[in-house]
């Protein structure tokens, strides 16, 4: 990257940009049938520390000034049993968020190329 390049943290908008986004990602997962399985019978605190760890390794993995102490994608996700199906479900949530946000094409571009990076760690089956 060089000197005049911005990170993808900083083209999407930061910090408070991205904890918006993955709010109402996460209202229109659990809201999904397929996907709010994966958060059934879960306590307020399980789902907000949820949110905060999604929202701490998404900036610091776009290239922001955060510290993700969490665990790595494999591990977070081992034995959910997540599938291709899942996937596509997730990402087309994803890209609807970023529609509603009205998130430029450019960036809205950026983004799944981003999220699909970890695909391999977390699609079980």
């Amino acid at each position: 990257m060089t000197a005049t390049a911005k990170s993808l943290y900083e083209r999407l908008g930061g910090y408070d940009a991205i904890a918006a986004v993955v709010g109402k990602l996460l209202a229109r997962l659990e809201n999904d049938p397929q996907p709010g399985r994966f958060r059934a019978n879960r306590g307020d605190d399980g789902i907000a520390r949820e949110k905060q760890s999604l929202v701490d390794y998404l900036c610091t993995s776009a290239g922001g000034p955060m510290l993700y102490t969490g665990r790595d994608m494999p591990i977070a996700h081992k034995g959910m049993e997540i599938s291709e199906t899942d996937w596509h479900i997730f990402t087309g949530h994803l890209k609807a968020t970023l529609a509603d946000f009205q998130v430029p094409q450019q960036k809205q571009d950026d983004v799944p190329g981003f999220i699909d990076s970890t695909r391999e760690g977390i699609v079980e089956t």
